[in-house]
């Protein structure tokens, strides 16, 4: 798939989604989320490199009200895991909703 490469084959296979078509079949939303729950770690960049990968897109090409948009719903699904599946201790999440730690 466009701007996936070997990263993405371990972050997305650490749950199991082996090809492009189970992630067409997820979606970008439903496939980074199991990625994530299967410990892989949360990063942007990497969520709308899908997104824009899954449109037949340059990973470049998402700018402005997209990629603000875009970064709504990557917070929206980092907050369906819990801490222990974000790799965080209780505390440390805490201490992140208080800005205290660095968030991704």
């Amino acid at each position: 798939m466009r701007n996936l490469g070997p990263a993405a084959d371990v972050f997305y296979g650490r749950a199991g989604i082996t090809s492009a078509a189970q992630l067409r079949d997820l979606g970008p939303d439903e496939g980074y989320y199991q990625a994530l729950k299967a410990g892989g770690r949360p990063h942007f960049i990497g969520y709308y490199v899908l997104v824009m990968g899954l449109q037949g897109r340059p990973w470049n090409d998402c700018q402005g009200k997209e990629k603000a948009a875009l970064k709504l719903r990557f917070e929206a699904i980092k907050a369906r895991l819990t801490p222990q599946e974000m790799g965080r201790s209780k505390i440390e999440a805490e201490l992140d909703k208080l800005g205290v730690v660095k968030r991704d």
